[in-house]
């Protein structure tokens, strides 16, 4: 319904009056009631007081309703029929609280922020009426749903050719304590080149266990064409790699093995040792790759054996990228990718028993909120015969 001309001309003097914080309100309510408006002059085919045959149904006056939006609370009327019942599109049944404010909220409350102090920031930004506590568990059971569905979608429509897996800590208050709660992610490329989180899991500590039944998870989902897992050396996650990606190779990450080789040389040394290292991966070819990694070894175990013993042994696995393509080397010989999961660290209040949905939330709003990490461009793409170059 658009206004009349004397109606606008009572708004602009009734704005021209108000503060700043007023007038955006006042314009905001009028706008929301426009389109209100507007919306049910479509719905029954005629304007107020309108007489015509396209009409369906009568009006029957209006019924107080309170928007709670990041511009203060608008006051709003929503009009009543005659026959049946009208509800404009605009806003969401059982909502009281816009989707702007929504996201508010819902970060707010992510980043640990309590039910209180939720309600004292909600009447910081202009909205009188606060918000209570049902309100805040409501919008949190609303981002349970997409956490839900995010980490139970299907992954049986693309192909998956390398697959990333990494884990940190995170702080829980559990029952008065404070405990470590593994917090595990996969993330892989798609065979279009693009990069996804494929899903994330928490528990008490990352065994053996726990990362076959995570990597199972997966598998269930329709996870497949998986030709390499990059990974740290944790023994029971090698051990669930090895059981639940047969035939595929396993890739020990670069910088997992870095940090285990200089934790064995004085610190007066770590410098050269690890430019030393850095070089195996600085060449043309797999074959010079695996030359230079004898040479390395031979060079470093004059003074420091134990390094030596550590190469050769690891050679296998930590020389698994160079069977693929070189233009890829860089993207799959470490699981740097992962290291967004640090933004976790703090304490994290668990407040019913050994329910981690807090966690689960935080992990999920960490892990979409980087959209680098989260998804996008790897410059890799998969055809039938293998990984080939993105066009």
């Amino acid at each position: 319904m658009a206004l009349s001309q004397s109606a606008l001309v009572e708004i602009l003097d009734a704005i021209k009056e108000a503060d700043v914080a007023d007038r955006v309100r006042e314009s905001a309510a009028t706008i929301y009631q426009a389109l209100i408006e507007a919306e049910l002059t479509s719905v029954i085919g005629a304007e107020p007081h309108e007489r015509t045959d396209a009409r369906t149904a009568q009006r029957n006056g209006h019924r107080a309703r309170t928007l709670s939006t990041t511009a203060g609370d608008l006051e709003l009327r929503i009009p009543k029929l005659r026959t049946g019942s009208f509800f404009p599109s605009l806003l969401e049944r059982r909502r009281r609280v816009d989707q702007a404010l929504y996201a508010v909220v819902m970060e707010a409350y992510l980043h640990g922020v309590s039910t209180r102090k939720v309600d004292d920031l909600v009447k910081a930004l202009g909205v009188d009426t606060g918000i209570s506590k049902s309100e805040v568990s409501r919008i949190c059971a609303d981002l349970d749903e997409e956490v839900g569905a995010f980490r139970g979608r299907s992954l049986k429509s693309d192909a998956y050719p390398y697959v990333f897996l990494d884990a940190t800590y995170c702080k829980a208050r559990v029952n008065r304590r404070v405990v470590s709660q593994a917090v595990v992610v996969a993330t892989a490329v798609r065979a279009d080149g693009n990069r996804e989180v494929l899903g994330f899991d928490v528990g008490d500590s990352e065994d053996g266990a726990f990362w076959t039944a995570f990597l199972r998870s997966l598998k269930a989902r329709g996870l497949h064409g998986v030709q390499l897992v990059i990974s740290d050396a944790h023994e029971g996650l090698k051990t669930a790699i090895g059981s639940v990606f047969v035939g595929s190779a396993w890739q020990r990450c670069r910088v997992h093995f870095l940090r285990n080789v200089l934790t064995r040389i004085p610190r007066g040394n770590a410098e050269m040792v690890a430019a030393a290292i850095r070089t195996i991966f600085a060449q043309p070819d797999a074959e010079h790759v695996h030359s230079q990694l004898d040479m390395i070894a031979t060079m470093l175990g004059r003074q420091f054996p134990s390094v030596e013993t550590m190469l050769r042994d690891a050679q296998e696995d930590l020389l698994a990228f160079a069977s693929f393509p070189v233009a890829h080397w860089k993207k799959i010989w470490s699981t740097n990718p992962l290291v967004i999961l640090s933004p976790l660290e703090g304490v994290v209040d668990v407040a019913d028993g050994l329910d981690r949905s807090l966690i689960v939330r935080a992990g999920h709003g960490y892990l979409q909120a980087s959209s680098r990490h989260g998804c996008g461009r790897f410059g890799v793409r998969c055809s039938g015969g293998g990984v080939r170059l993105a066009a």
